[in-house]
């Protein structure tokens, strides 16, 4: 996301803007996107809802630090990145088997009572895991992969945030492109785009999921749409 578009975006009515500590990493440096959207959002910062994202590697647990200040650390220079005293939703992007999940949600509600984030969410995750962390300090929002042909959250995890009032948040809502039809075997995925390690999208995979798209092309000319606005909606 650039400064430019993300700026565009807001303009075209968008309010709710999701980043990530690490996007960008592989090509620049960890906080690189979350800078970008500081500098973009910074005009229009309190009529939005700013969401980001931190996670914690094994080499970062110590005996020297506790997980709230290992937590705050990470928050703080991500606070530093968006130009912001407050992050509106904030994620675990990955949960760590080596940190017990209530610690995590422990120190969640605390980052909340300190004003720091309004919300706390959690990405990727089965219903036991989201059960887990909800019991101890609510869950806000879930962010998990669904889309057409990733459904398995219909199962669990939607029926467990509507009677929770947790607010579902997909990714990759048209499969990486895919559903869009303007990917192809022909397409290459360069730089850091995470695209090239989707085994969805590996060449024999897109051959075998044109029936997807055959029904879509279908749906989108009868209501003349695209292919996307069919998926999504």
């Amino acid at each position: 996301m650039t400064e430019k578009n993300t700026k565009r975006k807001y303009k075209k009515g968008c309010t709710f803007f999701d980043t990530a500590e690490v996007y960008g990493q592989e090509m620049f440096y960890l906080g690189h996107n979350e800078e970008i959207v500081g500098k973009a959002i910074e005009p229009f910062r309190e009529n939005i809802i700013l969401a980001t994202k931190f996670h914690i590697d094994e080499d970062e647990l110590s005996e020297d630090k506790d997980l709230y200040t290992i937590i705050r650390e990470h928050l703080n220079i991500s606070l530093e990145n968006l130009k912001t005293d407050y992050v509106d939703l904030y994620y675990l992007h990955r949960v760590n088997e080596e940190i017990p999940l209530k610690d995590i949600a422990i120190v969640m509600g605390q980052l909340i009572d300190d004003g720091l984030i309004k919300e706390w969410g959690l990405s990727q995750v089965s219903l036991e895991m989201l059960t887990e962390a909800h019991e101890v300090t609510p869950v806000g929002a879930v962010q998990n992969l669904y889309n057409m042909m990733e459904r398995d959250c219909e199962e669990k995890i939607i029926p467990y945030c509507i009677e929770n009032g947790i607010s579902l948040i997909p990714f990759s809502p048209t499969a990486s492109g895919f559903l869009s039809g303007k990917v192809t075997t022909e397409t290459k995925f360069e730089g850091d785009d995470v695209r090239k390690f989707v085994p969805q999208l590996s060449k024999e995979n897109i051959v075998a999921n044109q029936p997807f798209l055959d029904i879509l092309e279908k749906f989108a000319n009868e209501k003349n749409a695209t292919n996307a606005q069919i998926s999504l909606a």
